[in-house]
Formats: structure tokens, sequence, C-alpha cells
């Protein structure tokens, strides 16, 4: 890897090593954190709309139109955070085809609605304020019926319904994406990978937390869909124990789902007296058990592997490695084709300084799921971090073909080309970079190194 020739506000630690074109471990996990700075959507605030729920006038943070912004621009890269849509045509199109029997009875039906399993392992269901919607594989395998899913998916249906997301929330929704991105890169530089894992795993990181008079508007919302329907009210009341028992005795694996929907005895109660009374008649209403089962059947055979992912991914972020890398090893014998279960070994094993053993699982994932983004950008890392900048810049080059639009991978970028002797490249990279993002490492790096290379900053 070239010399890069680092001016005298770099860390003197980091220049030294880059200079002797030895960089360490923890560079090479400092530059995976810093490029996790972003920037953000433009949003003004708008003013007061009519609820499509109620009719009544409420606040809101954003039009319509940037609802479906947000939902088109940030989707993609959150889905990516969670490893993407599983593998899985048909459990895809089952939860797609439950989703779109519900949303026929929303008041927003004309919102481009879309569903997907998504292959992470922690608990959680979300969606983006125009309705790009995320199940986590995590749940699914702990529901029992299609009433069950059809209550979840609901619930997040009432969310976009009721305009929840840009209820006095437009604008932090959006900074929320700068914010933890920014604090990834300003953490300890050898853990800034393992930052969304543990207890703060994924969407809530992008999207809105919810007020408790908001999730028991959607519990309410969303059981009224349920049962339109044609499923007993009784699957949310069902959702609700599942999720509060799952929550006493396994409280780190629903963190985050709790931090973002908060849950309460009191939202399972009221759940459980609309259905005893308005909505009894929906008691002899079919569950649907058998067909959840036989849709579910291909995530359900590899549960074992997806639970030792939470029990790794939970060790990581304590910064138990060696725990968490046997985790991930059981979870391969389980399931030794399984995307989610290489990418988190190769950054378990990445952060252990084993980059060698790191790329050999981190390349296997890309086989198996070229389509995915987040096996691209850790092999870049990874690539990096042996001084190899050429095969670094094409992993990014894939990457940016898979997902465009991420200004990480743009850093990433700009240091492979500066380590390839690219001076020009590199500098036309760090200068985008900064028109995106002033703040954070990555943003102090590339002002530094275009200074260094003669460059006025502005």
């Amino acid at each position: 890897m070239r010399p890069i020739d680092l001016p005298s506000s770099t860390p003197p630690d980091l220049a030294a090593r880059l200079r002797r074109n030895r960089p360490s471990r923890r560079d090479a996990l400092w530059l995976f954190g810093a490029s996790l700075g972003a920037g953000t959507l433009s949003s003004g605030l708008s003013g007061c709309a009519v609820s499509p729920v109620t009719g009544e006038r409420i606040l809101v943070g954003m039009s319509e139109e940037q609802e479906r912004q947000i939902d088109a621009q940030q989707a993609p890269h959150q889905f990516s955070q969670d490893l993407g849509a599983v593998q899985d045509d048909e459990v895809n199109r089952y939860v797609g085809t439950v989703g779109r029997t519900l949303q026929q009875r929303t008041q927003r039906r004309d919102m481009p609605y879309s569903y997907r399993t998504l292959n992470a392992n922690y608990i959680n269901a979300y969606t983006f304020p125009g309705g790009a919607m995320g199940v986590t594989r995590g749940i699914l395998v702990e529901l029992q019926d299609e009433s069950e899913l059809a209550a979840l998916l609901g619930h997040e249906l009432a969310h976009v319904n009721a305009r929840h997301a840009a209820q006095r929330q437009g604008q932090a929704l959006v900074a929320q994406v700068a914010v933890v991105s920014l604090a990834a890169a300003t953490q300890d530089s050898a853990w800034s990978p393992l930052v969304g894992l543990g207890s703060q795993l994924g969407a809530s990181a992008m999207l809105a937390s919810y007020s408790r008079e908001h999730e028991h508007q959607a519990d309410a919302l969303g059981q009224d869909y349920l049962v339109q329907a044609g499923y007993p009210a009784e699957g949310m009341t069902r959702l609700h124990q599942l999720l509060v028992s799952q929550h006493k005795d396994k409280p780190g694996l629903l963190e985050t789902m709790f931090s973002s929907h908060p849950m309460s005895t009191d939202r399972m109660a009221r759940a459980q007296e609309l259905a005893r009374t308005q909505y009894a008649g929906s008691r002899s209403a079919p569950r649907q058990r058998e067909r959840f089962m036989d849709s579910t059947a291909s995530l359900r055979r590899i549960r074992p592997a997806i639970q030792a992912c939470k029990n790794g991914e939970l060790a990581m972020g304590r910064k138990a490695l060696g725990e968490a890398q046997g985790q991930f090893a059981q979870a391969l014998k389980v399931a030794p084709r399984d995307y989610a279960a290489h990418l988190r070994m190769g950054q378990c094993l990445q952060a252990q300084g084993q980059a060698r053993e790191a790329q050999r699982h981190v390349e296997t994932a890309r086989a198996i799921y070229p389509q995915e983004a987040q096996a691209h950008k850790l092999a870049a890392t990874l690539h990096l971090g042996l001084r190899d900048p050429g095969a670094a810049y094409a992993a990014l080059e894939q990457h940016d073909r898979v997902l465009p639009g991420d200004p990480g991978v743009l850093f990433l970028k700009a240091v492979s080309l500066d380590g390839m002797g690219q001076d020009r490249r590199a500098a036309e990279h760090y200068a985008r970079f900064l028109q995106i993002s002033r703040q954070g490492e990555a943003a102090q790096f590339s002002a530094n190194r275009l200074k260094a290379m003669g460059h006025v900053v502005r």
C-alpha cells in the first residue's frame, strides 16, 4: 500500500503506521467505523394536516411526498444494515401476501407498501413512513400462526396510516441517521464495527421511536385491520403475550423492539379487553396455523442457527469475542450456507485481528449472496487492513452496483485510491465526501488528506 503523507493533525499513531505501510487491525476497523458517517436528507418542516385515521388536525414534521422520499432513499440502506431480504422467495411472497390482505383495510391504500423478511437475527418489525416494511427472521420464527403475523404487520401498517412518523418527528427521523452513524466513528475505533449489535441492533437507529400514545393507537388500528381481514382479534393479544414473556425471560433480545415500540402489560390488557368485548365475534375465525407453518418451514429448520447468531451478536455487544465466535461457529454447523452467520463470523474475526480467516468467511458470504451489500463493504475494509487497496476498491465498486449512494463507501473509495497512488481521483472522492458530511472522523480525515495534497478545503 502506498505511503500516505499525513498532516500533523492526524492521530499520530495512525499516521505513523500508514506512513510505514503497516496499518493495524485497529486502523482497518477505524476506517470501517469512520466510513459509517453519512449525510442526511434535507427536510423542511411541514405544518398541520388532517389525520387519515381520525379526521382531526395533527401537527406533522414532513409532507406525504417526503414520507415517500425517505422510503425510497433510506429504506434500502436500512434493509441492507439488516443483511437484506432472506433468500427464500416463498417466505417473502407469503409475508407480502398477508401484508397486502391487510393493507386493503387501511385508510391510506395508495401508499407504496412493500414487505420483506430480513436476515436480521434480532426480534423486531418496523416500517418507514411510506410503508416500506421489514420483519426480521428473528421474530418470524417466534410467531406461532398467521394471525400473529397479521397482528404484527397490522400494527406497522397502523403507524403508516396514522402518520405517526410524521407527527412532530420529521426532522428528527432523518437526523437520526447521521447521529447514529457519526457516533460509530467517535467510539473506540477497535469496536466501531460492533455498533448496532448487542442491545442496539438494526432498525431503531434509523427509525423514529414511537410514544406510548402512538403505540396504543397502532395496537387498536392494527387489531381492527386484523379482524376486518378475517383473523381472530386474539392474534394481537397472543403477539403481546409472546413479546412480554420473551422480554421477561431474555430482555437483551428485545431491547431494540422495546426501545422503538414501548411495550407494557397495559397494552396487552387493552388488546385482551377489545378481543373479549368489541371483537368477541371474531373468536372462531381461523388462526391459519398450518398455512403459516408450511410457509415458514425453511426458516424454522434453521431456527437453532438464528438463535446462535442472536447469542453471538449479544456477545459481540459485550465485547466477549471468544464467546461470540463460538456461537457463530455453532450457527454455521446448523446452516453452513447462511449469509448472516458467515458475515457475523467475519466481523468477529476481524475484531480479533484474524484478518485472513475473516476474509475466508466474508468471501463465502459474498458468494452466497452477491446481491447484498454488507459483505462487499466488509471485504473492502479487510483488504485495506491487508494493504491491498486495489482489491478493496474492486469490492467497493461491487457494493455500489448493488447499493449505490452510501457515503461511507465513497470515503473508503477515497482511501483506496489514495493508497493506490491515484492522487487526483482520491482528492475528487475526498471532496465529494466532504460535500455530504462535514462532521466526524471520516470528514476530518478527508479534509486533512486534501490539505496534504495541496487542495483548498472550502
